[in-house]
């Protein structure tokens, strides 16, 4: 590593730490030259796959697009900041599994729903209302019925 302060390529690592859920570390560094210390931070480089949209068009998946479409569900809603990061997180995790290329916005949008679903109710269905393209009142009625039976069965195995 050179080192910012002389330009020098020779440092040496004093100090080597896990930060941020072990997905990142951070080292303390020395200039063998000028004796500066400073700090680097090194990460994985994943590379997640492309969505395939409807329409048949590929695009890189977007975290931010991801994050607009949980915000607009859960606006007004309780639900905390660190919860929907960590969603985002578990469905960047699921991504990352699946091993493939190319990942179907249909199989992205579900996941979505499933963390929706845990987070809030009434986020859920919002998300619902957009993404299975609710035409009328009966849809949503249908929904919110499918929703109230599987929180009973839950509640009943329990």
């Amino acid at each position: 590593m050179r080192c910012p302060f002389c330009q020098e390529n020779d440092t040496k690592v004093t100090d080597s730490r896990l930060v941020g859920d072990g997905l990142q570390v951070r080292r303390r560094r020395e200039c063998l030259t000028c004796q500066e210390r400073f700090t680097t931070y090194e990460t994985v480089e994943l590379s997640l796959p492309r969505v395939v949209k409807h329409d048949g068009s590929r695009q890189l998946f977007d975290e931010n697009k991801l994050r607009k479409g949980l915000l607009r569900a859960i606006e007004k809603r309780p639900v905390d900041t660190e919860q929907v990061e960590a969603a985002i997180a578990r469905i960047k995790q699921r991504l990352l599994a699946q091993g493939e290329r190319e990942v179907h916005t249909d199989l992205i949008g579900s996941w979505v729903m499933d963390e929706l679903r845990e987070l809030d109710d009434v986020a859920y269905v919002r998300f619902a209302s957009v993404y299975r393209r609710f035409e009328d009142v009966s849809a949503f009625q249908d929904e919110i019925e499918r929703l109230h039976k599987k929180i009973m069965d839950e509640k009943n195995n329990k």
